[in-house]
């Protein structure tokens, strides 16, 4: 053993802890949340995963003896940060300034962002449904309302001094809505025209009136089809006040939705929050990205997607305010982000995904 490592060894207890304090009570507590890929058990139920790993490169440079403490949620293991109840914890905890509050961070460990889960959709799928909405087949009825109603008119005005054309009874009521949709579509068969005065002064007012009407029409649903676009791009979080959202209880994407008055119904797991995307309950589930992808490569979400990333995270070990662990164990978290081991442990990370 080194001097160095030899001297933090003896020094880094008595740095921690009171004098007085026994050796099996120098003994760091841990507290752990199960958090795939970075905190998960094995078959023998011991803690593994990427924070795990890397905890033990920098427990290497300590060498201290280590007592994991395992919670079933995030506000519980927040609690006992909080109250001092465990030294620290290594679950990837985002530094937010809500946590700042009441809590230390060490340096980050691991970059990465808060991502939005959503249902696959077909792009032609997507056009079909905006173009057959309500307000484009209010449009298109409200269309051929008008259409009848001028050709009604033009069989009253025609039926006596045109029949020949413009049958008697309900044919001639087809005859004039034949002769009106013509019209409105330039397409000029010629089968059926107006032959009295009063007639031809309907025809005229029609073909202006088409013309207008079927320009109005092909603006209305092309600003229809942009708009629902657009209405489903999901940009920033602002965006998320249009949409049915779900998040993790008590994580910082809880309090990051709060900030931007999301509404979003909070979760105990990540598997809760994707399978009610999946049957339709939510629109969107927002949690940390590498937590996401690690549920829905393993749980087989073929009906669901990761969108892109809504902010940047940082995840850090965190410490009880004031905790002296912090300065101890910042110089050997940046050291370790050097190390090569680190750097082929991310790199296996990049290439399972």
């Amino acid at each position: 053993m080194s001097f160095v490592r030899y001297l933090v060894f003896i020094l880094f207890p008595a740095l921690i802890f009171p004098v007085g304090v026994s050796a099996s009570d120098s003994t760091l507590v841990i507290g752990i949340k199960q958090a795939p890929p970075f905190i998960q058990y094995n078959t023998a139920g011991k803690a593994s995963g990427l924070s795990v790993d890397f905890w033990e490169l920098v427990d290497n440079d300590l060498a201290t003896a280590v007592q994991y403490r395992e919670f079933q949620t995030i506000p519980a293991l927040l609690e006992a940060l909080k109250k001092g109840e465990v030294d620290l914890s290594i679950n990837p905890l985002t530094v937010t300034d809500q946590r700042m509050e009441y809590l230390d961070f060490s340096q980050p460990f691991f970059i990465s962002g808060t991502a939005v889960v959503r249902k696959k959709e077909s792009r032609w799928w997507s056009v079909l449904n905006n173009v057959f909405s309500w307000q484009f087949l209010s449009a298109i009825a409200a269309l051929f309302l008008v259409i009848w109603i001028f050709g009604f008119l033009m069989w009253l005005l025609e039926r006596r001094k045109n029949p020949e054309q413009f049958h008697k009874g309900w044919q001639g009521v087809g005859d004039g809505f034949w002769w009106s949709a013509v019209t409105m579509t330039t397409v000029g068969y010629g089968d059926k025209a107006p032959l009295s005065r009063g007639g031809r002064i309907l025809g005229l007012v029609w073909m202006f009136a088409a013309i207008l009407m079927i320009s109005g029409l092909t603006a209305g649903i092309a600003s229809a089809l942009t708009v629902s676009s657009l209405e489903d791009n999901i940009g920033s979080a602002e965006d998320l006040q249009r949409f049915k959202v779900g998040t993790i209880n008590g994580s910082s994407s809880k309090d990051y939705l709060e900030i931007f008055e999301v509404d979003a119904r909070g979760f105990g797991t990540v598997d809760e929050g994707l399978k009610a995307v999946e049957s339709g309950e939510l629109e969107v589930f927002v949690y940390d990205r590498p937590l996401l992808q690690y549920y829905l490569e393993k749980g087989n979400y073929e009906e669901l997607k990761l969108d892109k990333d809504l902010k940047t995270d940082y995840y850090s070990f965190s410490f009880p305010k004031g905790s002296r662990l912090r300065n101890v164990l910042d110089p050997a978290v940046v050291r370790q982000l050097k190390s090569p081991r680190w750097n082929r442990r991310l790199n296996q990370l990049k290439e399972e995904e």
